[in-house]
């Protein structure tokens, strides 16, 4: 394999034009139980990143840190060719685009949280998505800090994830600002820091997702609660139009984890790589059970309608739909 230079991610800025209302609240009373009860379970939930983990422990980013099965072309003939060198590179690599990937959406969070401060109309959930501006800022340190630190290599954005990302910060309305990164974006996420927690053998990354799992089960909680209630009086054009806008987020976040960027910058031939892992059994249901946190949610709001049900179960998704969310209960508990 021949690696080519990754451009350092700290050298890109990026400016997408959003326009929002921000919205003054002169009403204090505290009339959402749940969110106000949300909110002091965060407040005391708050972990430092620099002290809480333990970074004096090695890690060394060829091992198999994550067993090799979550590789999106391992078992295929392109894996059995590989040396154990080119493998280990592999591992490298394919950590430092798992946790890039983690990092930028972050920062996507990061971004829409605040947002979602100036735009949402009701005090108890600016208070709590206040909360979730600090959660998510140390999110994108810790991630910032393991790679530069530990993996030593990150990638840039994906492109399918930075579209998605672009079209959430882009729009006006604050429950699409909920929608999409709430549910959609952390609700995947969700999913994926399960598997990595259940499945890492790396003490560091374990502890980290462990913390960064607990944020964000309150995330998926707080987006759920509140568009739940906006959700009450949708005209049948609104709700189409949400459907739609979630089935088109599935399908971009399904295809990033196809990982292009990894088999070019190895020098693996693309279409085999993508050929092999679209008819892997293995990765078809990895990619299913990472919408295990977001098809229950979906229906929850009403959004998985009978409209919109064939275009899931062309996914294989509709599984999850009456599956409780252990995490998602944990954290209203």
């Amino acid at each position: 394999m021949t690696t080519t230079p990754v451009p350092a991610v700290a050298a890109l800025v990026d400016h997408v034009r959003a326009s929002t209302d921000v919205a003054f609240t002169w009403d204090y009373e505290r009339s959402r139980p749940a969110l106000a009860k949300l909110y002091e379970k965060a407040k005391g939930a708050q972990w430092n990143a620099e002290t809480d983990l333990d970074w004096s422990i090695p890690v060394d980013p060829t091992h198999s840190n994550l067993p090799d099965a979550q590789i999106p072309i391992y078992g295929t003939p392109i894996w059995e060719k590989l040396s154990e060198a080119n493998r280990a590179e592999l591992r490298h690599h394919m950590a430092a685009w798992i946790l890039s990937q983690f990092l930028h959406g972050e920062q996507g969070a990061l971004l829409c949280t605040a947002q979602i401060v100036e735009t949402v109309p009701w005090i108890d959930a600016k208070y709590y998505a206040a909360t979730q501006v600090m959660d998510e800022a140390r999110h994108v340190e810790v991630y910032a800090k393991y790679l530069n630190d530990k993996i030593e290599l990150a990638y840039p954005v994906n492109p399918h994830l930075k579209a998605l990302l672009d079209q959430i910060v882009a729009d006006s309305r604050w429950d699409m600002t909920y929608l999409g990164m709430q549910i959609m974006v952390e609700g995947l996420a969700l999913a994926a820091f399960g598997f990595i927690h259940q499945l890492a053998d790396e003490p560091l990354l374990k502890d980290l997702t462990r913390y960064v799992m607990a944020d964000e089960a309150r995330h998926v909680a707080f987006g759920t609660l509140s568009l739940r209630e906006a959700y009450q009086d949708l005209t049948d054009a609104e709700r189409r139009e949400r459907e739609d806008f979630c089935y088109e987020a599935a399908i971009l976040m399904r295809d990033r984890f196809m990982a292009e960027e990894v088999w070019e910058r190895l020098g693996l031939p693309l279409g085999a790589c993508k050929e092999a892992i679209d008819h892997s059994e293995l990765m078809v249901g990895f990619r299913q059970m990472l919408f295990s946190k977001i098809v229950p949610n979906l229906k929850k709001l009403g959004l998985l309608s009978d409209r919109i049900r064939p275009r899931y179960a062309e996914l294989g998704v509709l599984q999850f739909e009456d599956w409780d969310d252990p995490d998602t209960a944990a954290a209203l508990a």
